[in-house]
Parts: C-alpha cells; structure tokens; sequence
C-alpha cells in the first residue's frame, strides 16, 4: 500500500517561482559550474528530485567525466577487422562476442572498491552481484564469475577487517547464485591500505537471437520496475562514495552500502531468462549505481524516446524515503523492463511464478522528455540525454611527474644478489611463500569452482576455462591481469604487460584470445600526476588491443582511489576472453607425471626491475618495468595454442611474478610432481647470472611440459614460429632440482607446499 507523503515535494512549478532558492549542489558532489551547466540546461533552477538525479548521474562513477575523451581511443584503434567477431560492443550494459555456432557470451568487470573498504561483506557481495545483473540485462545466463581483488600489507591490522569480509562476501553470493568462481587474482601491497580494489567479472552465454539491447521503444510501451523493493539503502553511493572522499557530513546518514539478498538474485536470473524467452521485454535494464535515475534516463536515452514515471508507484521498503531519495537509491537486486501493454499480463504471470514482486510505474512516450511525477506533482521534466549521456566531459591537465625521474633512474642492477646454490634455494623459499606468490587456497577453496558441472580448469590454472556447448565441447577461457608495480614504473609499459599476460594466460591454456574487458583503478584525477598515469594507461592499452587484433568490448573506471595524499598505485585489470573449440584438450598448469620433457619457450632478459624478487628481498621499487614485445607475445600464443590443438602439451604455465623460478614451484606443486631442472647454459652467456634466470619478470615466455617423444616437434614448431625454445628437464620425484652456474639447489615438494600454503592462514 502506498501513503501520501505528510511532506511536499519540490516541484517543477515551485522551481520556477523561487528561481534564487539556494540548492545544496556542493553537498552532492557537484561543482558550481557543473550546476550552472544544469540551469542552463532546464532553463530554470532543478527541483531536488532533479539535482539529486543529475548529481547521481554526472558523477565520476556514472559519467565518466575525466575519462571518456581518452576512452574514446578504443573505438578509434578498434579496426574493421578486429569488430569481425563483435556483436555489440562499448556503450551497453556489456559487450557481446560471436564465438561460433550461433553462440555468444557477454563479459565484463566492474569496481567495487570504495563500498568494500567501508562495509567489506556487503560492498563485495553486491559488487558481485551488480556485475551479474549487467550480464542478465543482456538477454544471457550467466555462467561464471571471477574476482581481482587488492589489500593493504598483509601484516597490518585492518587488512584482515577488509579481507575477511570481502572473500565472504563474494563467496557467500556467488555460491548462493549457483555460479562457479573460476579465476582472479589476490595482491597485497601497503598502497591499498585505504583503498582496497574489489573488482568483478561475470560471464554470460546466448544465442545469437537472444541478444537484448536495453533502449526504451514504442510510445505506450509500460515501463514495469521488478525484483526486491526499493529501500534507504546505498543512497549516495555512486554519487558521493565513489566519486570523492569520505565524509561523516554528507547529504544522507542512510547506511551507505547496498545489502545484498543472493536469493532474490537467483529468482531474478531466472525470472528475467523467462521473461526474454517468451518475448515479453521489449528491453531490461538492471538498476545499479545510481538506481531509477540511472535505469529510466539511459533507457529513455538509448531508445530516443521520452519516458513517463508516476514515482509513487515504486514498491517501498521504508515509506519514508523522498521523492530523491526514491531516485538515487542503489537497492540491490532490481530490474527495470519495457513492456507492451499486450504482453503485460502474461508478464505479470512469469514476475509472479517467480515470487518476484513488480509494478507498473509508467510508460514510454514520444515527446523526448524524462517527466517523473509524485502523487501527482511534476518533480522531474528532463532531456534524458543530458542526464544519461551528456554529461560534463573534462580535459583534465596532465603531465608526467617529475618525481618518476629519481625512480626510473634507480634500476634493479645495483641489488645484491645470491652468489652460491644455498642463497638461491633459501631465496626460492622465501619467494614462494612470499604474499604475492603463496598458494591462494585459503581465499579459493572458500569459492564453488565445479557447480553447473561446465568448468574444465579452475584456479590455479593460468585461465578459467567453461564449457558454452555441451555437444561439441566449444567453450571459452577467460585470464585476468593487472601489474600495479610495473604501471607504477611506466603506466603506458604496465598497461601493455597487463594485456599481454592475459593474453598469453588465455593461449596458455589452449584457447585463441578474441576480446578484452578492463577496469582501470586509479587515484585523483584532479592531480595532474594521477590523471597522467590514466592517460598513458588507456593509450598503451588501446594501442596494445591494436597490435594484437583484438577489441574492448567495455570495462569499468574507478578514479579517486587516495586517501588523504596517498593514491593507490595504478592498476589496470585486464581481461581476456579467448574461445576453444573443445574443453576437453585443456592444458593444466602443472604436470601430473614423471618422464615428461620440460620445455622453456621465450627469451630471458636481464629484467628484475619491478619483480617480486625486487619487492620481497629488497623493498625495492624503481628502474623500468620489462619491454612488452607483442610481435614475440603473438609468436608464443600461436605456439602454445597449436601444441594444445595437436595434443602434445601435458602441461604449460606462463612466466609472470616470480619468474622461471615460481614457474618451476606452482609447477611441481600442481599435481606433487617434482622435477629436475638445468639452468646452466641460460647464465653461461655472460649475460644473465642464476639469479636473473631465476627471478626476471621478462614477458612472452612459458614452460611446457611434452613427452619425450615429442621434443623434437615442439621444436621445429617453435622455430617455425619464431619462438625460441630449450629443453630445460624432466619431470619426477619429490624434489625440485635446479642446477645453476653457481651450484646444485634441492628443494623437497613437501616443504616447499608447507611454505607456500602456510602464509595466509598464518594471517587470517
């Protein structure tokens, strides 16, 4: 039932007769000239329902107001033939990728950093949530989901607060969803101590003809508001969590942080799934960061049409709320559909069958206007586009930070590293049981990887691999990457090798890269030096996407990740989606048997700067990050994916942090099988000494593991690829032995497993 409200709300004829009236714009997180811009724009000062819904929507989070002129490189250097496999690509909920036989996924990550730091249970679980209701809106069932998450040092006390939280949370809502958590990444570094990153990627799956755009069409079309009630939750969280720093004072004392309800999720999925196959939605747009004002301008303005809602109509949990209020709320597990009226009833019916609540709050109209009235009074009549799409756009200035000279200058040559076998072994240790580098299992094991009974790999392969098609096997894999010390170094190089190791993750695996996702997590962009490393990081990023062919099919911008003068590093994840035409010849990352040849691919350079070696041994950060060569990471993808299609590969596994020497230990401790391992000849060139072997961060290269029969093909396939090639070892036993220039080093499995898997339950 809903009441009169015992207030009166601000309406469009009031606006008009106290043109003067002040309006608390700078407490919602807008700028005078941005409210100035907003008068201009109505021809009259906004009614508060109006300046709440524009300072939602003009937001950072939601406009994308630093960004988008640099953003725009990625449709710029997006190629006609790098779209050949794109069937929708930036600008909807999520981008869609044709990957054979009538079939299409949909993919994307988004942020949820700010909520995750203040509430860590609730920010991360509607994180995950937020990114499952993009992937529905689509017209696709999701099928997986994977997380990239950033904490604060692993030793200090509120780390575990954050990290306790966010892993349940996540885990508790993707469990309850049904949907296998199939990969991430967990890094710990003291620049997230303020401002940890959740990020979250779904994956969805349809047919072709399924594809849903969410555009408001057809005058008299209904506009139905469906899934949980609306509640005082998450009010000013687009507009004021993520947009600036945290204040106690501002515009709402409501709790801050959405609460999510799992179950209603899975009646949604399931529900709205109906609702597309039997052609009841004319369109379906998921309510998130910034709730009703987001869903009916962007489908109002997608559709070119106009749109009007009787806001009275919208089902309450607090009868308290104003008509604002009502507007920005970013209540979770909501959806908001376009309806034809002769379809509403067998609409009702499935909404119904589904226990899912839904109510009709207005229509579509032809006038391109958004009108929005409260019992009756007119409190909102605006253009959507200029809520939706025409935001403010910036030119922020920028510039490369003087203060990078000293870093860039400072390489890693001068630090001290082992010289006998017996320095190298400890160091190997201290490595693999390093926070960066230690077995994940503590975070992993509390996510579902196997329900649905589609996943082929899992973490902690190098990609998530699922089966899309149980009859032919087709599936995708998906890697996510970021390298937060080497975007540190040199953005435009850090964003490049972030790419490229989803990228060679993604063929490591056995299936061809075909489209990037990102989420871009950085500081301040008011801060020239901040908005410096965002500029050079989409730059490296769309430039990269070029050279390898593959498109952004859209992704997610999180700014204002500081705390008082301290920003995170910069840290663009990237993902990467690549397609398999049978799940069944995956390749593990670890080999499960003795005798097997190991293989190194890929040429080691004298590159230690930024490494983990660097950071654990040295707490050293500086140089320049390792040269991102995407002619040799090509080269290598190639290799690696062909030796997967003809069956030769038992295992393979990328170099990335920790280099040949981590490599060599997740290898092993796959499956518990040892190895024997010369690297002599690799630190005989005088070039390299054991330590760079070991440690360097040089990228497109991987190990394989192939039966000794097949040496000799593997090397003729790797020269005819270009890609250089060595036999480096066996595999067997239950040590990992590595013979060095500098003496034998033994490690036995067991206490190398001890060591690595000890180090997060000894902090949480």
């Amino acid at each position: 039932m809903t009441t009169q409200p015992h207030h009166h709300p601000d309406t469009i004829t009031d606006a008009q007769a106290s043109p003067d009236q002040e309006m608390p714009y700078a407490e919602l997180g807008l700028r005078a000239e941005e409210y100035d811009k907003i008068v201009e724009l109505l021809g009259r000062r906004p009614t508060n329902a109006e300046l709440a819904m524009y300072s939602v929507m003009w937001s950072e989070h939601c406009s994308y107001k630093s960004s988008k002129v640099h953003l725009a490189q990625f449709g710029e250097k997006t190629t006609d033939k790098m779209r050949e496999h794109l069937l929708v690509g930036i600008g909807q909920n999520a981008g869609v990728v044709d990957i054979g036989d009538g079939w299409a996924v949909t993919f994307k990550v988004e942020s949820h950093n700010h909520p995750s730091y203040v509430e860590p249970y609730q920010g991360a679980a509607t994180g995950v949530g937020g990114i499952v209701r993009d992937i529905i809106s689509m017209g696709a069932r999701p099928i997986a989901v994977m997380d990239q998450l950033r904490f604060g040092a692993i030793d200090h006390p509120d780390t575990a607060r954050v990290v306790h939280g966010v892993v349940a949370g996540i885990g508790g809502y993707g469990n309850c969803l049904g949907l296998p958590n199939i990969g991430g990444e967990t890094e710990f570094d003291p620049s997230y101590q303020g401002n940890p990153l959740v990020n979250a990627l779904c994956l969805g799956v349809m047919r072709h003809d399924d594809i849903h755009l969410a555009n408001a069409e057809g005058e008299g079309n209904l506009v139905v508001l469906f899934g949980a009630r609306t509640g005082g939750d998450g009010i000013g969280g687009a507009s004021i969590l993520a947009s600036e720093t945290f204040t106690d004072d501002g515009p709402t004392k409501r709790p801050s942080v959405q609460v999510g309800d799992p179950f209603m999720e899975k009646l949604l999925i399931e529900c709205c799934l109906e609702l597309f196959a039997g052609e009841l939605v004319e369109a379906i747009q998921d309510l998130g960061a910034a709730g009703i004002s987001c869903a009916t301008s962007e489908l109002a303005s997608n559709g070119g049409s106009g749109m009007h809602v009787d806001l009275e109509k919208v089902l309450l949990r607090d009868p308290t709320l104003t008509a604002g209020e009502i507007l920005m709320s970013e209540s979770q597990e909501r959806m908001m559909a376009i309806v034809a009226p002769d379809k509403i009833d067998d609409f009702l019916a499935v909404t119904s069958k589904w226990e899912v609540e839904s109510a009709i709050i207005g229509e579509v109209t032809g006038d391109g206007r958004l009108t929005i009235d409260h019992f009756g009074e007119r409190i909102v009549d605006v253009d959507p586009t200029t809520v939706a799409h025409d935001g403010p756009e910036y030119h922020r200035p920028y510039a490369r930070p003087s203060w990078l000279d000293e870093i860039n200058a400072d390489g890693a040559d001068r630090l001290e590293r082992p010289a006998d076998a017996s320095g190298l072994a400890e160091q190997i240790v201290t490595l693999a049981a390093s926070p960066n580098c230690a077995s994940r299992a503590w975070i992993t094991s509390q996510f579902d990887h196997y329900v649905q009974g589609n996943t082929a790999l899992a973490q902690p392969d190098d990609a998530g691999v699922v089966r899309v098609d149980e009859n032919s096997g087709l599936g995708v894999a998906i890697a996510t990457d970021a390298i937060p010390r080497f975007a540190y170094l040199d953005p435009y190089t850090g964003a490049r090798a972030a790419l490229a190791e989803a990228y060679r993750n993604v063929a490591t695996v056995g299936a061809t890269p075909r489209a990037v996702t990102d989420c871009l997590n950085f500081g301040d962009p008011e801060n020239p030096d901040y908005m410096w490393q965002l500029v050079e990081t989409i730059t490296g990023l769309a430039d990269g996407c070029k050279e390898l062919g593959i498109p952004v099919t859209g992704g997610n911008v999180s700014l204002y990740n500081t705390t008082g003068d301290e920003s995170i590093y910069p840290t663009p994840v990237v993902g990467v989606l690549g397609v398999m035409d049978d799940v069944a010849r995956v390749v593990p990352s670890g080999w499960h048997r003795k005798g097997l040849a190991i293989m190194l691919l890929g040429v080691t350079r004298n590159e230690l700067s930024g490494s983990e070696w660097a950071r654990v041994f040295h707490d050293h950060l500086g140089g320049m990050p390792p040269q991102v060569d995407f002619h040799a990471e090509t080269a290598l993808a190639k290799l690696l994916i062909a030796i997967s299609e003809r069956g030769i590969s038992q295992s393979a596994h990328d170099l990335s942090r920790g280099g040949l020497s981590q490599a060599l230990v997740d290898a092993c401790l796959r499956y518990g099988v040892g190895a024997q391992v010369e690297i002599t000849d690799l630190a005989t060139d005088g070039e390299l000494d054991s330590a760079t072997v070991l440690f360097a961060e040089s990228g497109a290269r991987a190990i394989v593991a192939v039966d000794e029969l097949d040496v000799e093909a593997i090397g003729q396939l790797a020269e005819s690829y270009g890609v250089t090639c060595r036999n480096i070892g066996t595999t067997g036993g239950s040590d990992l032995q590595i013979t060095t220039a500098v003496g034998e080093v033994t490690l036995p499995l067991q206490a190398l497993r001890s060591a690595s898997e000890a180090t997060l339950p000894r902090y949480y």
